[in-house]
């Protein structure tokens, strides 16, 4: 893969970020951005812990979902402060994935503003997402389209992005928002992947309180590097084309993979992997082709 850095700020101007950034959808990180917050310290494990710690949450681990069941069902459930006191305590791989704030904590929505950026954020849906410091989101792209801030807490956090324009280089799996499930983004094989050697993309390490411009269906692999957790302030797609392209991946090509995982279980993923490879495969001969022309 072929990784670069983002741009850092520790402050910037709405008409700045508009133009420097929303409008080129081009990531953004803005250090220690949630420490302007008047309750920055209350954004910790200790806090969740106190407030939420009797509600049960479902968990789910760096194992990819079952073919037999539906594929966001959890792994297990646990109450909150129990799995807070396993990932504080111990390397684990579970995770807490869509914790609804609005539905969930609500007491935590007058402990954070929303950024001044000229993004319209759809306020009635700020989520957490939780990890042990050997957890991993896999590779994917967000099926809402939407554009986000993504705010971390607690431990380190490294981030890959990767645009549209990379689907074919990183394996990406026909009717979903996912990529191969074999392939490794830490440690890469390129014998068994070569096309990931072509994906460009970008590579970022968070800390406590920093704030990540993700573009709108910009493909995110999310690593814990320790226990931590995060916020996304989402917005929903405000151009036509591509509210019409949420529309399809929410309501035609998610249920037609559902409705298909359901009949065909195993047979439907394993088909999907291997369309997956050729795809990347004819990509990898096309560019190198491409290039030999140049």
């Amino acid at each position: 893969m072929i990784l670069k850095t983002v741009d850092v700020v520790t402050d910037i101007s709405k008409e700045d970020f508009q133009k420097k950034y929303f409008k080129k959808r081009k990531p953004l990180l803005i250090k220690n951005f949630a420490s302007r917050w008047e309750a920055f310290d209350q954004w910790n494990f200790d806090f969740i812990r106190e407030k939420a710690g009797d509600q049960e949450v479902p968990l789910y681990d760096n194992k990819p979902a079952d073919a037999s069941k539906s594929s966001d069902a959890p792994v297990t459930r646990m109450k909150m402060k129990d799995y807070i006191d396993v990932i504080k305590t111990k390397p684990s791989d579970l995770r807490i994935f869509f914790y609804i704030i609005t539905d969930r904590l609500p007491e935590l929505l007058k402990n954070f503003t929303y950024p001044d950026l000229r993004i319209k954020f759809f306020k009635r849906l700020p989520t957490l997402f939780f990890g042990g410091s050997e957890a991993h989101v896999l590779m994917h792209y967000d099926v809402d389209l939407g554009d986000f801030i993504h705010i971390h807490f607690e431990g380190k956090k490294r981030i890959l992005l990767f645009d549209q324009k990379q689907s074919a280089f990183l394996y990406k799996v026909p009717l979903s928002v996912h990529t191969i499930y074999e392939v490794d983004y830490e440690n890469p094989d390129y014998e068994k992947f070569p096309a990931l050697k072509y994906a460009k993309g970008f590579e970022i390490f968070m800390e406590h309180g920093d704030a990540l411009f993700i573009p709108g269906a910009f493909w995110h692999f999310n690593r814990y590097l320790e226990a931590g957790f995060s916020m996304s302030l989402r917005a929903l797609p405000n151009k036509p084309n591509v509210f019409a392209g949420m529309l399809y991946h929410v309501f035609i090509m998610r249920y037609t993979d559902k409705l298909m995982r359901k009949i065909f279980k195993a047979k439907w993923v394993n088909y999907k992997q291997e369309w997956a490879y050729k795809k990347s495969t004819k990509a990898v001969e096309k560019f190198k082709t491409k290039q030999k022309r140049s």
